[in-house]
């Protein structure tokens, strides 16, 4: 039997819920969305900072021990006192883990901008974390820095080993992988041993002159082996928590067929390209509109319609997903 945990995260997920500002919707609440978890038959959730610190944290954490619900903290950034202040309110609520990301990269792992400034980069954001760890509660929350179309593997595990810590590791967001040219599935198993959280996002692939483009889907209509991740996870390292991201509404490029994309990334092997390009290759679409209704300018009643039937058929493929590891 698997101790890992499924809940649900806020990001994408604004439409869904149907509390967009422009559709003139209420803002939700740190137990709102504890109890839209529960009413997908998840046991947990994964929230912001601002919204939790916004609501009552207390009320929210009295709902989720009195379910048996599990708490996780979306927090951003490498500001040391910030995150401590995250990890504090982490420890008062009873939470897990703290998601943070450090940035730096544009959507699409596109670096090209930080010529020359990437590697002192990670030395500032290692020397962050390396002092927040340092007073972090050794029986408190987690700190997880995300994969988010910034770091790629090599980094977050050089970052894992530089600190050293138990309560330090990795936020693993399934469908970033491929928006720093990592095959998916390579990337789940060199990341797993560190992994602490874990955001379920799902894209298709469509290609592109200058490379490819990741579009949202549903969970189980795109291209990531969630029972792969599943099984990987399950043997190396259970007790995670995982957490619906029901992806971002716009595209991300991928300019991998750029030669200057490859500005400042580590050094890859022909085995690890290779395994790259074959995926897209094997994966990717060649025709059709992959614009969402949000990319065509569509109004905010017929985006929220496209969000709930979507979020829908991605937490019945999870549902039916979860029963093998119940």
């Amino acid at each position: 039997m698997s101790d890992m945990k499924f809940g649900l995260t806020a990001y994408g997920t604004v439409y869904a819920m149907g509390i967009h500002p422009s559709a003139n919707r209420t803002r939700i609440t740190a137990k709102g969305l504890l109890q839209m978890a529960e009413s997908y038959g998840l046991q947990g959730s994964e929230i912001p900072l601002d919204i939790l610190k916004g609501s009552d944290p207390d009320e929210a954490a009295e709902y989720a021990c009195d379910r048996g619900l599990f708490i996780n903290i979306a927090a951003s950034g490498f500001d040391v006192a910030a995150l401590k202040e995250a990890l504090q309110l982490a420890n008062r609520v009873g939470a897990l883990t703290v998601r943070t990301l450090v940035g730096g990269a544009k959507f699409g792992g596109d670096r090209r901008h930080m010529a020359g400034s990437w590697k002192p980069f990670l030395q500032t954001i290692l020397r962050s974390f390396q002092e927040v760890m340092e007073s972090a509660a050794p029986a408190g929350a987690n700190l997880a820095v995300e994969n988010h179309q910034d770091l790629a593997s090599e980094e977050l595990l050089w970052l894992c080993e530089s600190i050293g810590s138990d309560k330090f590791g990795i936020t693993l967001d399934t469908g970033n992988p491929l928006a720093t040219a990592e095959e998916p599935v390579d990337f789940f198993r060199r990341v797993a041993p560190f992994v602490k959280n874990v955001h379920l996002k799902e894209y298709a692939i469509y290609s592109s002159e200058e490379g490819y483009r990741l579009v949202r889907k549903p969970l189980g209509q795109g291209v990531i082996n969630f029972p792969e991740l599943l099984r990987i996870l399950n043997e190396v390292n259970p007790q995670v928590t995982m957490s619906v991201e029901h992806g971002a509404l716009e595209a991300r490029h991928v300019r991998v067929l750029q030669e200057d994309f490859w500005t400042e990334y580590p050094e890859r092997t022909a085995l690890q390209l290779t395994r790259l390009l074959r995926f897209v290759e094997d994966h990717a679409k060649n025709k059709g509109d992959w614009r969402t209704p949000f990319e065509k300018g569509a109004q905010p009643e017929e985006i929220i319609a496209y969000e709930l039937e979507e979020m829908n058929v991605g937490m019945a493929y999870l549902s039916n997903l979860m029963k093998r590891y119940a």
